[in-house]
Formats: C-alpha cells, sequence, structure tokens
C-alpha cells in the first residue's frame, strides 16, 4: 500500500497527487486495457477536479479506454452541467481534450443496466448480523463494472451513519449496486442504530459490504482520500479493503470532535451539497450523539426545499419515525423499502414505542425551504429560516448552544464515548 500525508494543518497539492497516481499505477499492467473510475457525486467533499485530471493525465495513452461511472446510490443523477462541475472540465474540454472519456450516471432502478453476480447466503447474513437477519440476498451490480479490466474505486473516507466509515467497498455497494442488497445493509444498520454504527470501523454492515465486493469478478484498485476542509490531507492507495483500512484510521482522527458535554439546542448548518433531507439528514446522523436528552437538532438551510426528489412519495407516506415505531408494527410497512425505513429511523434518532406512543429521545425540526404543514405532516418540526440567526448559537457552548457550519462531514461525540447504550441494540 502506499501513502502519502500532508505536514501539519497541510494539504497535498495537484502535483504530489500526480506523484502518487503514478507511482500507484505505473507498475500495473494496464497498457492497452479498459479502466472505471467509479467516483462520488456531488454530495460528498473531495479534490475530484485534480483527481480527474491526474489520472488522465497518468493514463491516457497508455490504456484503450477510461471511463468513469458515479457512484450515485439511490441519488438522482447528474446533469451533463452537473456532472462537468464535479469533475472540473468546461463543455469545450470535454468535447475536445477529454472527448475519449465516458462519465456514466449509475441506473439502481433500471434492470437492464444490473446483473446479479451471486448471493449472500441467509447462514452468511445471520452470522455476519449477529443473528439480527436472516435472508438470502441476491447481489446485483452495475454491469458496466464487468466490462473493464481494471475498476479504480476513487473517493473519501468520512465517519458514516450505516457502515460506519465510508469508502472503499461502499463504492460498489451501494455505489453502483441494485435494490436489494442496498435495503438490506441499510436497514441492518438501522435496527443496530446511527449511534452504535457511525465513526465505529468495523461494523457488520461493512461485513456485508465487503462480503459483496469478493463476489466482484475484476481487478479492484482504491484510491481512498482523507478530505479536509474540501482538500486532500492524505491519501492511501491499495486494494479497497487496506487502503481503506488506514484511510478509516485517519478518519478517525481527524473527522470525529468529542465534547465535554451535550447541547439543549445544535444548530446544524447544512452546506449546498446537500439540497434535499434525503443527504442534508446527515447533519442529525453526525450531530445527534451530543444533543441532551428533550433537546433540539435543527437542520438549517433555505436551499432545501425538498424531502426527497427520487423517494420524497415513501417517505412523506410513512413519516419519520424512531427504529422501534417500525419494529412494533412492520407488518403495515411490509412494502416500504428497507433503506427508505432507515433514512427515516436515521433522521428522527433513537427512542422508544411503548403502548401505542412513541417518544424519540430529541426533537429535529427544520428550518429549510420546506413549507410548515409539510414538515409536520411528515412527524418533524419547523422553524422558519428567516428567524434562525446563527449568531445566536455562536459562542455559546457553556449555555447548552451549539453551531455547526457545514454540517454532515465530521462526527460529533462525546468525550467519554458513544452515549447510546446498549439497550438500544435489538436482541
Amino acid at each position: 500500500m502506499i501513502v502519502r500525508r500532508a505536514g501539519d494543518d497541510g494539504y497535498l497539492s495537484e502535483e504530489t497527487l500526480q506523484e502518487v497516481v503514478e507511482q500507484s499505477l505505473g507498475p500495473l499492467d494496464l497498457d492497452g486495457k479498459k479502466v472505471l473510475c467509479i467516483i462520488p457525486d456531488g454530495t460528498r467533499s473531495m479534490p475530484m477536479p485534480s483527481m480527474f485530471r491526474v489520472m488522465f493525465a497518468a493514463l491516457s495513452g497508455r490504456v484503450n479506454q477510461l471511463d468513469y461511472l458515479i457512484a450515485l446510490g439511490t441519488h438522482p443523477p447528474m446533469s451533463r452541467e452537473a456532472i462537468n462541475a464535479l469533475v472540473g472540465v468546461s463543455e469545450d474540454e470535454r468535447l475536445g481534450i477529454y472527448k475519449s472519456v465516458r462519465i456514466f450516471n449509475h441506473e439502481w432502478d433500471n434492470p437492464g443496466a444490473l446483473c446479479t453476480i451471486g448471493h449472500l447466503t441467509e447462514d452468511e447474513i445471520a452470522g455476519i448480523s449477529g443473528g439480527l437477519m436472516r435472508r438470502r440476498v441476491a447481489v446485483t451490480i452495475n454491469r458496466r463494472v464487468l466490462e473493464y479490466d481494471l475498476v479504480c474505486v476513487i473517493g473519501p473516507v468520512f465517519p458514516h451513519e450505516v457502515v460506519g466509515f465510508s469508502g472503499g467497498n461502499k463504492y460498489f455497494f451501494p455505489g453502483v449496486a441494485g435494490e436489494e442488497i442496498l435495503n438490506m445493509f441499510h436497514w441492518l444498520g438501522a435496527l443496530i442504530s446511527n449511534p452504535v454504527i457511525n465513526g465505529t470501523k468495523r461494523t457488520p454492515v461493512r461485513r456485508v459490504v465487503d462480503a459483496a465486493a469478493q463476489l466482484i469478478p475484476v481487478e479492484k484498485f482504491c484510491f481512498c482520500l482523507n478530505v479536509v476542509n474540501k482538500k486532500c490531507r492524505a491519501i492511501f492507495v491499495g486494494s479497497p479493503e487496506e487502503a481503506w483500512s488506514a484511510a478509516a484510521d485517519e478518519s478517525a482522527t481527524t473527522h470525529i470532535v468529542y465534547k465535554d458535554h451535550p447541547y439543549k439546542s445544535v444548530l446544524a448548518m447544512a452546506p449546498p451539497m446537500y439540497d434535499e433531507i434525503w443527504v442534508a439528514g446527515k447533519c442529525m446522523y453526525k450531530l445527534e450523539p451530543v444533543v441532551a436528552d428533550g433537546g433540539e437538532l435543527i437542520i438549517y438551510g433555505k436551499h432545501i426545499t425538498e424531502v426527497s426528489i427520487t423517494h420524497g412519495r415513501l417517505i412523506k407516506r410513512i413519516g419519520y419515525h424512531t427504529r422501534d415505531y417500525f419494529l412494533a408494527q412492520m407488518e403495515r410497512f411490509s412494502d416500504i423499502p428497507g433503506g427508505i425505513l432507515a433514512h427515516s429511523t436515521h433522521v428522527r434518532g433513537i427512542g422508544t414505542f411503548e403502548n401505542g406512543v412513541e417518544k424519540p429521545r430529541v426533537q429535529v425540526t427544520l428550518a429549510t425551504g420546506i413549507p410548515e404543514a409539510e414538515c409536520r405532516a411528515i412527524n418533524l418540526g419547523y422553524r422558519d429560516p428567516d428567524s434562525i440567526n446563527p449568531a445566536d448559537w455562536m459562542n455559546r457552548e457553556d449555555e447548552g448552544l451549539l453551531c455547526v457550519p457545514d454540517a454532515g462531514e465530521v462526527l460529533y461525540r462525546l468525550k467519554e464515548g458513544n452515549p447510546a447504550p446498549k439497550a438500544f441494540l435489538v436482541s
């Protein structure tokens, strides 16, 4: 494995990234071969334009074909203009110097774009999940992956609510996968709960993802980036498993903030890249552990006007609820995909459901461009975003108020450790 770190408070230049890429790919037998790069969409922070340029410089004229597949998961497809912005090229450059490079959106809901590469058995899932689940799962993936000699995963590693830390094989599952395995392991993560999973390196969900990736019959390579302030602080190169492991260790030191006490009110300022609650929910996921019992987490961002373009209909049907609310009446929600249920519970947070009464641990409030009636209808609170002055939360931590700009990628925990008790785990 190749590792390159910047100095204290420094970042890797594009020239350094070029050196690392050439050093990594140089020894590989790629002459005349086809290479596919799997990359994140615009909801992840990373210097994608730099990586796009250095990969092209290293492989253009050497490989027969260099293409890109955007790991959308179930996010909406990106427009051509958005893709150009993602990789940092103009339309003239796209049609000129980069005309040989094809860039594809993943199509998670198009059966014709997917193929089945195997199955995870009931016994495997039961063993991995500690008995929380027992089901046979088809492993489906974008069929383009199988058309190349080498697949390169390129992406950042952050704490994550479903797998523990993002990156590595997660770019295959759910990045370019089909619905069945995606829904299965998202619900598994929800059963274990966000406070227990998020920022934990070795999780049952990561084991599912890695097991599924072993079924991919193509050589895999991985560039895992440690990204701070949207710039690359370190890069780890090798197999998806080893590069991710080292990058997750690094992320644990750069993307987890420990606080002395919980807060009664947390203002989570959603960055522009989170333009719907489907992704802006990360503001809650990363801050839930430091909200006091009975406190309030406010997702703030007037630019957010949608719950979810792709999944809004189903989310509006079921609303946002705690995990235990669903577990107590699963027959009512048997037709709802596990990924939708998981998102709902992650946004609403930990809580109980006893004798028909749901008691979330904290209040989750939207101060966005979503109307009050819609917020109430989906079981979330509402504040007029124009009534919010972030300065009212700043520099008042001793009073129990916390303001977090650009929330969603850095995980906050209490110093005494993750506050979620083991009782929240399903037995």
